[in-house]
């Protein structure tokens, strides 16, 4: 059944909610649009059946650009890394748009086998993605749409710079990079090239988490907020022992490490093993904190701390190979606050309910939030406390009842900051987890951690590329890179 399109903007939204009732169920509050509004239906259901009309009421800044969102020609998609989290971003993205995953590339054969069949089976087609094991083939080879970046972080920035210079919008995994030269690199090639970039920072688009900033930040439920806190306890610090080994033939290892030294192969890398090695990434603090960081960032409209200081080190697991901090704090100045970062891999949570979490502290309240839920405690005996479940699809996407390692609890978050990023791409706007934002919390990560290693306070100039009065942290705001590979530079 198609809608008629009215003048009248009241009469518009009446037969634009008839048409959308006679095709699909009314079930699920499932996505907001770029503007903050938000809709409810199911997606799917949505995106197959719904007119091109009931498109442009779904997503009112979009305008006529919504016709092409819903009911266009499927964006040409291509996934670098097939990892856990790359091919839990794939199948976010096929399940909101129609998409026509074309290749898939990773070092590890059998992972790219175990991908490319999952795509075949999940996709519209049908159709069996061509595997890549060099990205530079893939995308010499194919004129992609979007590139989804799921590759571990010493390769991100190499990865998005790559894909942007063969025409593609990209979807990146977060920290956007390993160092903060890497980032400044990626947010110049974003701008230069006008590309839209997203970032996997997900919490910007998880359903209770936007409701708590309209209610209670933008609600002034907290008022005046004078401090941050932001944590994780989980015991994610893998810290085994493994002998060296011969690497197996089904994985170039060369390959894998890239730019990264090339470390004594022992045993797959993939998950959580290559994230227990400094030589990979940024540790705890460039892993989970950047989420926290960008959420709280984003929720006060923070910018550039103006300082960062940090302790820590590995003061308790001490028995295996992992060099990353098994306990650290950092803390970041902001005007008229600051937000302070703590985290144990050993040990018990300081609160049961948050042991990854985000604690904003008002003189009126404090708003508790993580992935599962939130809660606001009001100070005023008197006051509602006012408490945010987590949302979940399983009726809606019964598929992943029984996908393996999914996260249940941000599968709804992906689902919808795959909608911003597909809207942002429609408008050549840019997505709610800019690039530039991506940035910013990656690199004041990554600074904690230069704070840490030196045992001196971080003042970065993003305008000079400098931490200023302090030469030998400059030095370290780029990683020496493994030859062949050639550092990326920013304008």
């Amino acid at each position: 059944m198609w809608c008629s399109c009215a003048a009248d903007g009241s009469k518009l939204k009446l037969e634009l909610q008839l048409c959308v009732d006679s095709t699909i169920r009314m079930n699920s509050k499932i996505a907001h649009s770029t503007d903050g509004g938000s809709f409810n239906i199911s997606r799917r259901r949505f995106l197959q059946s719904a007119s091109a009309f009931a498109a442009m009421a779904a997503f009112p800044s979009l305008g006529a650009s919504a016709i092409d969102l819903v009911n266009g020609k499927p964006k040409r998609v291509g996934l670098i890394g097939s990892g856990w989290y790359g091919k839990s971003d794939l199948w976010r993205l096929i399940q909101v748009a129609p998409v026509d995953v074309v290749s898939i590339c990773d070092v590890d054969k059998r992972m790219l086998a175990g991908a490319v069949e999952i795509a075949s089976q999940r996709q519209k087609s049908k159709k069996s993605p061509k595997g890549y094991g060099d990205y530079r083939v893939m995308l010499k080879e194919n004129e992609l749409d979007i590139v989804l970046v799921g590759s571990p972080d010493h390769w991100h920035a190499l990865h998005a710079i790559a894909a942007m210079e063969a025409g593609a919008d990209v979807y990146c995994q977060k920290p956007i990079s390993v160092d903060v030269i890497e980032g400044e690199a990626m947010l110049d090639m974003a701008r230069k090239l006008k590309r839209v970039v997203q970032i996997g920072t997900q919490r910007k688009s998880t359903p209770h988490i936007i409701d708590a900033k309209k209610q209670i930040i933008e609600g002034g439920l907290l008022g005046k907020i004078g401090h941050v806190e932001l944590c994780c306890y989980y015991p994610m610090r893998a810290n085994d022992n493994p002998q060296v080994q011969p690497v197996p033939d089904f994985l170039d290892y060369d390959l894998w490490s890239g730019p990264a030294p090339l470390r004594p192969y022992d045993g797959l890398p993939h998950r959580r093993w290559w994230r227990t090695f400094r030589e990979y990434g940024n540790g705890i603090m460039g892993d989970m904190c950047v989420h926290m960081l960008d959420t709280a960032r984003w929720m006060l409209g923070l910018g550039w701390p103006r300082r960062i200081t940090s302790a820590g080190g590995i003061y308790v697991q001490k028995d295996g190979k992992s060099n990353i901090a098994d306990t650290q704090t950092a803390t970041f100045e902001f005007e008229g606050l600051n937000a302070v970062w703590q985290h144990r891999t050993w040990g018990k949570a300081t609160d049961a309910d948050y042991p990854w979490a985000l604690f904003i502290y008002g003189e009126k309240g404090t708003l508790k939030l993580s992935t599962m839920r939130a809660d606001f405690i009001p100070h005023d005996s008197k006051a509602k406390a006012i408490h945010f479940d987590c949302v979940f699809e399983r009726d809606q996407f019964p598929e992943e009842r029984t996908e393996k390692d999914i996260e249940l609890n941000a599968a709804s978050a992906t689902r919808h900051h795959m909608i911003d990023f597909l809207a942002a791409i429609e408008k050549r706007s840019r997505p709610v987890a800019d690039i530039e934002e991506g940035h910013i919390s990656t690199a004041s990560c990554i600074l904690a951690n230069i704070a840490m290693d030196t045992g001196r306070p971080m003042i970065y100039d993003p305008r000079q590329r400098i931490v200023l009065g302090d030469a030998d942290a400059t030095q370290r705001l780029r990683r020496p890179y493994r030859a062949p590979w050639q550092h990326p530079e920013p304008a």
